[in-house]
């Protein structure tokens, strides 16, 4: 929320593990994490009774769905690739760590004409946001992680990047305006 840049400001939501409602008379599916552009999320989104994603409520699918592999028994690229197929999520992504379903470890998917076809590569042009695997530091541990990333294929700042980017400005700003100050007093004296 804090660091990405949506297409034209569009309001949308990002959220993880919340029940994605399809018909009334039928369970949730519930992805790992989903963005929905262009909806309106209710002020109190954080109470237990809007924690649900209702299609008929939201008045559309969410754009991005994505699952995280722990198991082979989550039916990722079966059931829920047609499930998702189905109440027409845009994009479909499995996340698979351990590569524990395919020798892939990243499979991303676009919706044409009700099937999903598997992407040459993860990014997503209708929200203008990519993912790549990116070895670094996250939550003081050094591993592989996978990243949202923009066109360029730059990581995408999480807020303690870019609260840690902002100070590092600051103190550069800083020292140029104390360096400025004691070369204007140089050249005075």
């Amino acid at each position: 929320y804090s660091s990405w840049k949506v297409p034209g400001d569009t309001p949308f939501l990002a959220t993880a593990n919340v029940g994605v409602y399809a018909s009334i008379h039928k369970p949730p599916v519930v992805p790992d994490v989903m963005i929905s552009l262009d909806v309106q999320v209710p002020q109190d989104w954080w109470e237990k009774r809007h924690r649900c994603y209702f299609l008929w409520e939201f008045g559309k699918p969410p754009d991005l769905a994505l699952e995280i592999v722990s198991d082979r028994n989550g039916l990722e690229l079966s059931a829920k690739l047609r499930q998702y197929a189905r109440i027409g999520v845009r994009y479909y992504v499995v996340y698979d760590p351990a590569r524990q379903l395919s020798s892939e470890q990243l499979q991303c998917f676009a919706l044409r004409e009700g099937d999903y076809e598997l992407l040459d590569r993860p990014w997503f042009e209708r929200l203008g946001l990519g993912l790549a695997m990116h070895h670094g530091e996250f939550e003081q541990r050094e591993d592989e992680w996978l990243r949202w990333v923009d066109a360029s294929g730059i990581p995408i700042a999480t807020g303690a990047e870019r609260a840690e980017s902002e100070k590092a400005r600051a103190e550069n700003e800083k020292a140029r305006a104390e360096n400025e100050k004691a070369r204007a007093e140089n050249e005075k004296a």
